[in-house]
C-alpha cells in the first residue's frame, strides 16, 4: 500500500505540475487566443477583437488567481474551449483520438512485441545467423529519419508497384461504416504508415532487449537453473526474458503514451488525420486552445502509462517496491 500511495503521490504532483506549466506558458507570451487567430489578418477592428476574447472566455481584467481556479476546473471537467474554426476542442480531440489508436497504438504494440521476441532469441543464440544479421540491420534502418523511410516506402509501394494508397485513412468519398469493405479499405490505407511506425522503432527494442538479456543470462540464478537440468525454453522465458523484460516497461510505457501524439512526421507524410496531423495543423494555424488542451492530453496519457507499467514491474519484481 505504501507503494501504491507513493507512485500515486508522484503522479498527481507531476500532472499538477504539468497544469501549471501549461496554464503559464501562454499567459507569459505576448498576446492571447484571439490575437493569435487574428494575427494575420490586418486593421483588425478592436470590437472584433473584443468579441473574439469574449467568445475564447479570455478577461484580461480578472484575477490571475481566479483564472487559474476556473483554468484547473475547466481541465477537469474538459473544456478547452474553442479552435480557431470554432469548434469545440475536446470535438477535435475526440474526433482524431480513434485514428491514432488504431494506427499508432498497435504497431507500437507490434514494434516492442517483435523487437522483444527477436532480442530474447539473438541473445539465447548470440553468433548465431539471426544474431549476426537482424538486429544490425534494423537498427541501421531505425536510426533513419522517418520520413525518409516513409518516402521510400510510398515511392516503393504506392507510386512504383500501385499496391497500396498514397495517403489518407480512406478513400475520398466513402462513407464510414462497419462494412467489411470499409474495414479493408482503412487497413489498405493504414499499411504504410504502420510499417514505417514498425520498421523504424523495432531495432531499437531488439538492441535493448539483446542487451538486457546478455546481462541477465550471466546472472546466478540463471546458472543455478541450468545445473538444474531445466529445459532451455523455460530458462529463456521464466528465468531469463522475465527479468530482462522489466527495465523495457517503463520505455515501453512512455512509448505508449506518446501513441496520443501520434508520430507527426509519419502522420503529415501519409495526410493520416490523427492527433499527430492535429498538433501541426494547430501549430501552423496558431491555434493556442488546441495545442494547449493536446499538450494536457499527451502528458496525461504519459503519466498514466508510466504508472501502469510501475504497477506491472512491481507485480514482476517484488523487489521494485522498496525503491
Amino acid at each position: 500500500m505504501r507503494y501504491v500511495a507513493r507512485r500515486m503521490g508522484l503522479f498527481v504532483l507531476t500532472l499538477w505540475a504539468a497544469l501549471t506549466v501549461n496554464f503559464l506558458i501562454p499567459r507569459l507570451m505576448p498576446g492571447d487566443e484571439a490575437t493569435a487567430v487574428l494575427s494575420r489578418m490586418k486593421g483588425v477592428n478592436p470590437a472584433a477583437l473584443h468579441a473574439l476574447q469574449v467568445e475564447f472566455g479570455i478577461n484580461t481584467d480578472q484575477n490571475v488567481l481566479v483564472t487559474y481556479l476556473q483554468y484547473l476546473g475547466n481541465c477537469l471537467t474538459g473544456q478547452f474551449g474553442l479552435t480557431a474554426a470554432r469548434v469545440p476542442v475536446m470535438t477535435e480531440i475526440l474526433d482524431k483520438l480513434p485514428w491514432t489508436l488504431a494506427l499508432v497504438g498497435i504497431t507500437t504494440v507490434i514494434a516492442f512485441a517483435i523487437g522483444t521476441m527477436i532480442g530474447v532469441l539473438s541473445a539465447w543464440r548470440r553468433g548465431g545467423r539471426l544474431d549476426s544479421i537482424l538486429p544490425p540491420l534494423l537498427f541501421i534502418v531505425s536510426t533513419m529519419p522517418v520520413f525518409f523511410v516513409a518516402l521510400v516506402l510510398l515511392y516503393v509501394f504506392a507510386v512504383t508497384l500501385g499496391w497500396l494508397p498514397l495517403a489518407s485513412n480512406y478513400e475520398l468519398g466513402s462513407t464510414p461504416s462497419l462494412t467489411l469493405g470499409f474495414a479493408s479499405d482503412v487497413v489498405s490505407h493504414a499499411i504504410l504508415p504502420g510499417l514505417t511506425l514498425v520498421v523504424v522503432t523495432a531495432g531499437s527494442w531488439i538492441y535493448t532487449m539483446r542487451n538486457n538479456m546478455v546481462t541477465t543470462l550471466a546472472e546466478d540464478y540463471v546458472r543455478m537453473a541450468r545445473a538444474k537440468g531445466l529445459p532451455g525454453w523455460q530458462i529463456m522465458l521464466d528465468y531469463a526474458a522475465r527479468n530482462a523484460i522489466l527495465p523495457n516497461l517503463t520505455g515501453f510505457a512512455m512509448q505508449l503514451g506518446y501513441v496520443l501524439g501520434g508520430s507527426i512526421l509519419v502522420e503529415y507524410t501519409f495526410s493520416y488525420p490523427g492527433l499527430g496531423y492535429l498538433f501541426y495543423t494547430g501549430t501552423t494555424n496558431h491555434d493556442l486552445p488546441l495545442q494547449s488542451a493536446l499538450f494536457l492530453v499527451y502528458t496525461l496519457a504519459i503519466l498514466i502509462c508510466v504508472l501502469v507499467a510501475d504497477f506491472a514491474s512491481a507485480l514482476l519484481d517484488p523487489r521494485t517496491r522498496d525503491s
